[in-house]
């Protein structure tokens, strides 16, 4: 792929998991094309990726669209992340250096900072809560087991969770990933697997109930 496809790739996605491009809007590849600065080959490469990574769908006509996921959808990827993370975090037990567990605690520091404001700074909980995850999966050692999890970690179901977590959610996210370093640093694999099993299912009803609220809202 040339830097400028790689470029538009990275534009574009960055616009689709940050919720600024919405589910179910359509793209057009001129205005992206202008976007990213490119011509409109390198986005159409870039789109064909984006379909890839299910962050997009094409319709009959080959119109594209950011994908939208249904509740089928939704269940699938917190159901594969608590097997994949969980899995993930019994590696990492017995494989995290004392440097990745340091890198842990850091990040969480930087996700309590960031949730005790009186109004939590959600792109800073979701850059430190990125970080922290990926440094287990890292400290996994399995690149097959990194590769699975990158689509499920980065998809905009995970955004859209955090956009809608209280406070209270948030704090249960701060203290389960403190569990999570007290058991790296027991290196107890199976008390990680399950913390872990706990946090993503956690997460996912956390997501139901706010859009469940939020459908009622608009009925």
């Amino acid at each position: 792929m040339s830097r400028a496809s790689d470029h538009a790739y990275t534009v574009i996605r960055g616009m689709i998991l940050a919720g600024e491009l919405p589910p179910g809007s359509q793209l057009s590849e001129e205005a992206l094309a202008l976007r990213c600065a490119v011509s409109r080959t390198p986005v159409r490469d870039a789109l064909r990726r984006l379909e890839a990574d299910l962050l997009i769908r094409r319709s009959e006509s080959q119109r594209s669209f950011v994908a939208d996921w249904s509740d089928d959808d939704i269940e699938d990827a917190f159901e594969l992340r608590a097997m994949l993370e969980a899995q993930a975090a019994r590696r990492a037990a017995s494989r995290i250096n004392a440097a990745q567990l340091e890198a842990l605690r850091v990040h969480n520091h930087g996700i309590e900072t960031a949730i005790a404001a009186d109004l939590p700074d959600i792109s800073t909980f979701l850059e430190h809560n990125r970080a922290f995850h990926e440094i287990i999966v890292e400290a996994a050692g399995s690149p097959r087991l990194a590769s699975l999890l990158t689509r499920l970690i980065e998809q905009p179901v995970v955004w859209r969770t955090a956009q809608n977590y209280d406070r209270e959610n948030l704090h249960r996210s701060h203290r389960e990933h403190e569990e999570l370093v007290a058991a790296f640093a027991r290196r107890d694999a199976g008390w990680a697997a399950s913390i872990m099993t706990g946090h993503i299912r956690r997460a996912y009803y956390a997501y139901l109930d706010a859009y469940a609220v939020q459908r009622q809202a608009a009925e």
